[in-house]
């Protein structure tokens, strides 16, 4: 990893650390933790109130995303989740609710305080079928062929070396596996440059693909039945999407060491 690289992986890091710190500070207080993000293209209010109102509060404080991948993924009972940038822990609480105790819901983050966060709201939503992993999304710490469904939150557009999430998240799925991930997507035509005119990097914008270097990315994976559909415009150009693709039946493992932590 170049030095940028490592800079803008620390950034993203320092920014969501004080994130999760907010919320637990906020829990500590008399009136309860505050939403860390109050614009309604992110953060919790991309989640029907039913959701919102069965969870913890410090994991609906914590949310922010820009979209509900929960329910784009259309998750069945029984089925292991893997959860890329889980954050304080929303994605994988609804995730295990909907795979029910037969399923498994795990989610991975970099960041020690919002697995810390993470935690702490499942203990507080009583979820025994989930785990939390420390590491980063290009380096997923699963065995190949481990999880039926892939979901993320706003996060692979954070990562600085995208190429290398795609393949792990093919590797760890399991043949037939699918992808359901809300992200940031740019127009075609707008340059990197232009999109980091319209927002900076760990404000989930300027590292965004756009809809064809995404749809290359999972092609160039083993990805295919490839859906980038925008939901709703968060800057000029910019779009929350939904992304739908399948591992095909039958792929192998891919590569990658697998390191289970």
């Amino acid at each position: 990893m170049n030095e940028q690289s490592t800079d803008l992986r620390e950034a993203v890091r320092r920014r969501y650390a004080a994130a999760a710190v907010k919320v637990t500070e906020g829990a500590a207080a008399c009136c309860g933790p505050e939403p860390v993000e109050v614009d309604d293209d992110f953060g919790s209010t991309r989640y029907p109130a039913d959701e919102r109102d069965a969870l913890p509060a410090e994991a609906v404080a914590a949310s922010l995303g820009c979209g509900n991948p929960t329910a784009v993924a259309e998750l069945r009972a029984g089925e292991r989740v893997l959860d890329l940038g889980s954050g304080g822990g929303i994605d994988v609480l609804l995730s295990a609710r909907r795979v029910g105790p037969t399923g498994k819901a795990y989610g991975l983050d970099m960041t020690d305080e919002m697995l810390e966060l993470a935690v702490a709201n499942a203990a507080k939503a009583g979820a025994t079928n989930v785990e939390f992993l420390k590491g980063t999304i290009e380096e997923i710490p699963l065995p190949a062929n481990t999880v039926d469904v892939v979901i993320s939150n706003c996060v692979i557009n954070l990562s600085t070396d995208k190429a290398a999430v795609f393949a792990e998240t093919f590797r760890v799925l399991r043949p037939g596996g699918r992808i359901g991930v809300s992200d940031i997507v740019s127009d075609d035509n707008l340059t990197v440059e232009q999109r980091g005119e319209r927002g900076d990097y760990v404000g989930c914008i300027a590292g965004a693909l756009s809809f064809a270097e995404y749809r290359a990315g999972l092609e160039a994976a083993g990805f295919t039945d490839i859906e980038i559909t925008p939901t709703h415009p968060v800057a000029d150009g910019m779009h929350s999407a939904v992304v739908r693709a399948v591992k095909p039946a039958g792929a192998g493992g891919g590569n990658g060491s697998g390191r289970l932590l």
